[in-house]
């Protein structure tokens, strides 16, 4: 499993935002929800096309390209034509950090 990488300061990620981000060589999405991070893999399982650019309101995202959509918070495929999750990691905050770490997947 991957060490913790920083990848933003809390002022950096404003509520209700997201932005992409590289770790180790692999795009994700971070989330700001509230007072609370998360972080997804910027991929749509249902073609492998990014979800980063498309429209984001509260805790989901959705493709751009055909609309699937997703929790922001866990990855969970929440309609059609998505029917597999997509890859959720862990983030933590220390010192003012925003620290990712990729799971196994």
């Amino acid at each position: 499993m991957s060490e913790y990488t920083i990848v933003a300061s809390v002022d950096e990620v404003q509520d209700g935002s997201t932005r992409l981000v590289e770790v180790d060589d692999r795009l994700v999405i971070l989330s700001r929800i509230g007072d609370d991070y998360y972080c997804i893999d910027d991929i749509c399982t249902h073609d492998g096309g990014t979800l980063s650019d498309g429209p984001h309101e509260g805790c989901e995202i959705a493709c751009p390209r055909h609309g699937a959509r997703f929790d922001l918070r866990t990855g969970k495929a929440l309609s059609m034509p998505a029917t597999q999750d997509t890859a959720s990691h862990q983030v933590k905050v220390e010192n003012g950090s925003i620290m990712i770490r990729l799971n196994e997947s």
